[in-house]
């Protein structure tokens, strides 16, 4: 994300990562990042519960406003749940799983698109037939 982040901003477009893990975050350098602690693929929030993604989501892009170093990180207040007791879950081996691997309790990835709305489905498959993509953001030559 970081190199896909700067060629964009390169072109003169701001971005914003939105980040869980915070090392990885660190190490690709992005122009400009909003760290969340919470579990991998709940970096804007919650399922299930818009105010607080909202909120959330209000809060990193005042990153906009106060980063002002490429590469800054600014660290959101929000935790997943009281304590750390939750990354022992995600960050230890489950023995059950076998192999020494942690369980993964993530909603099933897939191989095509998933939409929110059948609007949202319609709107990309527009997109697609006017000869653009369904989930990218083209950028014109500079």
């Amino acid at each position: 994300m970081g190199l896909i982040a700067r060629e964009i901003e390169g072109r003169g477009i701001p971005t914003l990562s939105m980040t869980s893990a915070l090392s990885i975050t660190r190490s690709v350098n992005p122009p400009r990042a909003a760290f969340l602690d919470y579990p991998l693929g709940h970096t804007t929030g919650k399922p299930h519960e818009p105010a607080l993604q909202r909120s959330l989501l209000l809060d990193a892009l005042t990153a906009f406003e106060t980063l002002e170093e490429p590469g800054a990180v600014l660290e959101l207040p929000y935790t997943w749940e009281e304590g750390d007791a939750w990354k022992d879950h995600v960050m230890r081996p489950d023995p059950s799983a076998g192999s020494g691997e942690a369980a993964d309790d993530r909603t099933a990835r897939h191989d095509t698109p998933q939409y929110q709305t059948e609007r949202d489905r319609e709107l990309a498959q527009e997109a697609l037939a006017s000869g653009g993509c369904e989930t990218c953001v083209f950028l014109s030559d500079p």
